[in-house]
């Protein structure tokens, strides 16, 4: 999408963070903050990565299955589809709606399995001092990804207490929303393919901008 060519962070990163966003507490209780829950969240699944990088670049397979285990876990997949679909999602037919979800799935696992092989951070920090919640319901967390050459990301998770547990909804890496990112994508793929639900299922890659957005970092 000739879209994504404006975005000015590593598309390792976005899969990185976006890893961790589907990662994160499972079974947190409301009374556990949000703060806490991400800190947690992120030492375990650094934990997984570090050391082991290697063996997984060689064994996509076995990393990709990690992932869609994660995912398949905590994922509302129909509401993310929804999500990205946007305004076109109430007039697509039942079964593009499914196929779309399968499609973004595939693409969610695949690229955050190519991120977490390939970025290199130096340290990944929640910050300590966070701002007050506008909502019960909701919160967001800051934290900054300092990459091994020193540059500094800062990244904002947004969560929402579902039942009894914090789930993040969305993440900004560097100033970019990356729910609405998607967003824009199937809109723009909407648009030059004259509102073809099919043809823009069809046309949805994990690949598309991985040069230009890691070359423009």
């Amino acid at each position: 999408m000739e879209m994504l060519n404006m975005i000015r962070i590593p598309l390792t990163l976005a899969a990185l963070l976006l890893s961790m966003l589907f990662s994160l507490a499972v079974q947190a209780a409301p009374e556990r903050q949000p703060d806490e829950v991400i800190r947690h969240s992120v030492e375990t699944l650094t934990g997984k990565i570090e050391g082991r990088r290697d063996h997984f670049a060689e064994n996509m397979a076995e990393l990709e299955a990690l992932v869609d285990e994660s995912l398949d876990e905590i994922a509302d997949f129909r509401y993310i589809g929804a999500s990205v679909m946007g305004r076109y999602f109430s007039n697509a037919t039942p079964q593009q709606r499914s196929r779309f979800v399968d499609t973004f799935r595939q693409t969610l696992i695949d690229t955050y399995a190519k991120g977490l092989v390939t970025f290199d951070y130096r340290e990944l920090r929640v910050l300590s001092s966070q701002g007050p919640r506008r909502h019960e319901d909701q919160a967001s967390v800051d934290m900054e990804v300092v990459a091994k050459d020193g540059t500094v990301y800062p990244v904002s998770y947004s969560l929402r207490l579902s039942g009894d547990e914090w789930r993040v909804v969305n993440v900004i890496v560097n100033g970019i929303n990356l729910g609405l990112t998607f967003r824009n994508q199937f809109d723009q793929a909407m648009r030059d393919n004259a509102r073809d639900y099919d043809a823009v299922i069809d046309g949805w890659s994990p690949d598309v901008g991985v040069e230009e957005l890691e070359q423009g970092a």
